[in-house]
């Protein structure tokens, strides 16, 4: 398996390396030079699988000869026995066909535990072999940083430095991060958005001066493939446990970054039968503007009540464009380039193909609030903001009520209790044992200006290795 960039420019690589690098050198980001396609009779046979065991299935065509299959299966079973819930993603029903499929069972109690716990896995293992040190520099909206913390702190070849928004994350999402303990763990408040953390993680895997040649930047973002990679199975469980492959599935996605939809569509496209693909968004909305509209254009970042989704350029979409442009770079890496300038639209036949398989729909605070309370009072089940809005996009843009509707359930509610007490109720959901003396443990985190010298400075002082 080899993989290539989004933008044409950069040599083709392998899994390891790919791991590793993050970004590619022209700035695009890696996606496989084909995908594995697997037969209904196939994915049949794997009815009655473990979350671990499926994930064998899926995912060892990405890894092929890199990791001997045997090691491979023994860091799944690592990975997902750390999993609250015996399920791993167990599917809970709200309605006639209408379903949540909680992915907040890992450590961190947020889908990105799902990739994460692999991730530092993963990269413990190929930094062993080769004996080398890596520098992971991540941004973060709330989740991504503490289950990566969580993945990667055991690791012994890593420092890890994350950047999340100065006081534009929840507290316990805050927490979970700047509690954890570790010589190798770095916590950095960027007075700014999430955008500008992102961005200055991009820049920086783009010139990695500042890093003296002593080491390298590891990605633990979903610019990482790996990310997607584990994301894709879940679409794979949901679909099995529901009739599939025989029936169709539709999937609603709280998505900021597009990589959470963006391997639903992976899968899809590996032989899943999948009908719809609901691209949810809060008022942070130019992927639902662009789906809706073919107009892609940047606005002022807003702070809402789903902070994980307070994105405005989203990194993952351009894996998406890469296909629709029949996988040429160079017209990806023109229409980013307009894009940073302006509005940019694409061609009118590429748009209405990408409307086949994708709807999408925006919620605010306010209908999001009302979501969370209205499912209360119908199930007494309660979901965080980002579920809820999912929820809401799912009923709105619903194309077959006989086709099985299945919201990915990205986070626990116990991480947000402001918005479920902005929703009028008076219930709290509790955190689990693990994290019960969460809110006294001390923290460890710095405040920098939203300059990337001194955030770079920063990290060139604090990696262990100089």
């Amino acid at each position: 398996m080899r993989y290539i960039s989004t933008r044409g420019e950069a040599p083709a690589l392998g899994f390891e390396d790919v791991l590793l690098t993050g970004l590619a050198t022209d700035g695009g980001l890696y996606v496989p030079e084909s995908l594995p396609h697997f037969s209904l009779e196939e994915i049949r046979s794997w009815r009655g699988l473990s979350y671990s065991e499926l994930a064998f299935n899926v995912m060892h065509p990405f890894v092929d000869d890199a990791i001997p299959a045997d090691d491979f299966r023994t860091m799944l079973d690592e990975t997902y026995a750390v999993f609250s819930h015996k399920a791993v993603a167990p599917l809970v029903q709200l309605d006639t066909n209408e379903w949540v499929m909680e992915l907040f069972h890992g450590p961190t109690l947020a889908f990105k535990d799902f990739a994460l716990q692999l991730l530092g896995r993963l990269l413990d293992y190929v930094l062993e072999k080769r004996k080398q040190h890596v520098v992971i520099m991540g941004a973060t909206s709330g989740d991504t940083g503490s289950a990566a913390i969580e993945g990667c702190r055991r690791c012994e070849h890593v420092d890890i430095f994350i950047l999340h928004p100065y006081e534009r994350v929840s507290e316990v999402q805050r927490r979970q991060m700047t509690t954890v303990k570790g010589e190798n763990i770095h916590n950095i408040a960027v007075r700014g958005n999430f955008d500008d953390c992102q961005r200055m993680v991009k820049e920086s895997f783009g010139n990695q001066g500042f890093l003296g040649g002593k080491t390298q930047l590891a990605a633990v973002n979903s610019i990482n493939w790996a990310r997607i990679m584990a994301q894709i199975v879940y679409y794979f469980q949901a679909s099995l446990a529901l009739g599939g492959p025989d029936r169709s599935m539709a999937f609603s996605v709280p998505t900021g970054n597009f990589g959470d939809i963006f391997a639903g569509y992976l899968a899809r496209k590996m032989g899943l039968p999948i009908s719809q693909l609901v691209i949810a968004t809060n008022r942070n909305d130019i992927l639902h503007r662009f789906m809706s509209g073919n107009k892609y254009e940047q606005h002022q970042l807003e702070h809402t009540l789903s902070p994980s989704m307070d994105i405005m350029v989203s990194s993952n979409f351009e894996r998406l464009l890469f296909d629709l442009h029949g996988r040429d770079g160079q017209a990806v890496k023109e229409l980013l380039e307009n894009a940073a300038k302006g509005p940019v639209s694409i061609e009118d036949y590429r748009w209405k193909h990408a409307r086949k398989l994708f709807d999408s729909d925006a919620v605010d605070d306010k209908t999001t609030c009302d979501v969370i309370r209205e499912i209360y009072e119908q199930n007494e089940y309660l979901l965080d903001p980002h579920t809820a809005i999912g929820v809401k996009a799912a009923r709105n843009c619903r194309r077959d009520s006989s086709v099985p509707m299945i919201t990915l359930g990205t986070a626990h509610p116990a991480k947000f209790p402001d918005a479920i007490s902005e929703a009028g109720l008076t219930v709290q959901p509790q955190l689990p044992a693990h994290m019960a003396d969460l809110f006294e443990r001390d923290e460890h985190y710095t405040v920098l200006d939203n300059n990337i010298a001194g955030v770079q400075e920063f990290i060139a002082e604090h990696w262990k290795n100089t």
